[in-house]
């Protein structure tokens, strides 16, 4: 019968097979994990996608104005895709995305993002009414903005969403909402408007990422929501990352550089 080893001697042989098995790599500690290609990117989308408001133009966009300050830029740039089309466009609806927007994508495309709705919507016409007129017309033309948005829209945005699925069946979307425009609740020479006009833009703004949320999830799409990282950053803030009326005009109500920078950038990064 053999023997049991006595308790040092067992220690000792225990020790040196654990010895053995780390020289032979049986136990090492495993490498870190690489990270996974993030294979070709492609943004598509409105003005606040493209970085109207952001400066710093490529002359080659022309009228869509696509910035090398957009979040795009940004995002690609931190994460060297292996290769990168960006082909949103200042004005773009949710037609022009699909009749103008999507010869990049195919099934090797790893990634999209996207900001669209907008100017179907047509926030830009809620907005001028709010400025030029009295908070009633303001309302009224924001109430109309609101049915469309919601009778309307998740229609457009399911044309869009579908249009990139079937061209890009492997790749994942990040849908990027809008900031509202406003801070509420703060004297606002710079915006000239009263609280309840507003309050009738960003409700607006609201029902806008509402929507695009839901259908966004409706086609198993990501939703990043910039609406939290703007908080205490709109027109009206000690802090604004949204311009305010200004010079060149079609640069008001769209994001600041900062605002690609430290609202956008940092969304679409979680959303990715």
């Amino acid at each position: 019968m053999a023997t049991e080893p006595v308790p040092g001697v067992r220690r000792g042989r225990v020790l040196l097979a654990v010895a053995v098995l780390c020289a032979a790599g049986g136990l090492a500690t495993p490498p870190p994990a690489a990270a996974a290609p993030v294979g070709a990117y492609v943004a598509l989308g409105d003005s606040y996608a493209s970085g109207l408001g952001a400066g710093a133009y490529d002359p080659r966009s022309r009228d869509c104005q696509r910035s090398t300050r957009a979040y795009p830029e940004l995002w690609a740039a931190a994460h060297a895709p292996s290769s990168f089309d960006f082909t949103a466009c200042a004005g773009a609806s949710t037609s022009d995305v699909i009749d103008r927007q999507l010869a990049p994508l195919d099934r090797g495309t790893g990634l999209v993002s996207i900001t669209v709705g907008a100017n179907d919507a047509e926030m830009g016409e809620v907005v001028l009414t709010c400025i030029l007129h009295t908070k009633e017309a303001c309302q009224q033309r924001a109430g109309k903005a609101r049915a469309y948005i919601a009778e309307t829209l998740p229609g457009r945005l399911d044309e869009v969403y579908t249009a990139i699925r079937d061209k890009a069946p492997e790749a994942r979307v990040a849908v990027v909402g809008y900031p509202r425009l406003y801070e509420p609740r703060r004297v606002c020479p710079e915006g000239g408007l009263s609280e309840e006009s507003r309050t009738a833009v960003n409700d607006v703004v609201d029902d806008l990422n509402n929507v695009t949320d839901e259908r966004a999830s409706g086609h198993g799409f990501s939703f990043g929501d910039v609406r939290p990282a703007f908080t205490g950053h709109g027109v009206c803030s000690g802090d604004p990352w949204i311009h305010a009326p200004t010079v060149p005009v079609e640069e008001s109500f769209h994001p600041t550089a900062q605002g690609h920078s430290d609202g956008y950038l940092p969304v679409l990064t979680d959303t990715a």
